[in-house]
């Protein structure tokens, strides 16, 4: 059996932008992404702090070092400059993977910038 379980997490980064005419997702800060084992294309799930808002949609790579936490298309209803997220995503395991599986911690300051990795 295949269990969903928590891959990685970024926590509290701010919203930096919003693009309603784009066609969807949520643009991360490349060094975030890569920090926290996510791919381009890949399904997160988005906790909005601020409104408890909660959605999924698929990640954007943003230019390194920016910054960047942008909701696009209509992901950008769904919040507003200056939000704090939860940025989580997820992978599918077996018994004997969820042993030793240790979920990535991303944590960023009002920058967007790393100031810590741990387990969760």
């Amino acid at each position: 059996m295949l269990r969903m379980m928590c891959k990685s997490k970024i926590h509290k980064p701010i919203v930096t932008q919003t693009n309603l005419k784009y066609k969807g997702s949520i643009t991360i800060d490349a060094k975030l992404i890569e920090a926290a084992d996510i791919l381009p294309g890949e399904i997160v799930l988005v906790v909005n702090i601020n409104t408890g808002i909660r959605f999924e949609t698929y990640v954007i790579k943003g230019k390194p070092n920016s910054g960047v936490i942008g909701l696009n298309g209509g992901a950008a209803r769904l919040g507003e400059l200056g939000d704090e997220l939860i940025v989580i995503s997820y992978g599918f395991f077996n018994e004997q993977e969820i042993k030793n599986l240790k979920p990535k911690l991303i944590v960023v300051n009002n920058k967007n910038k790393i100031v810590r990795k741990c387990s969760l």
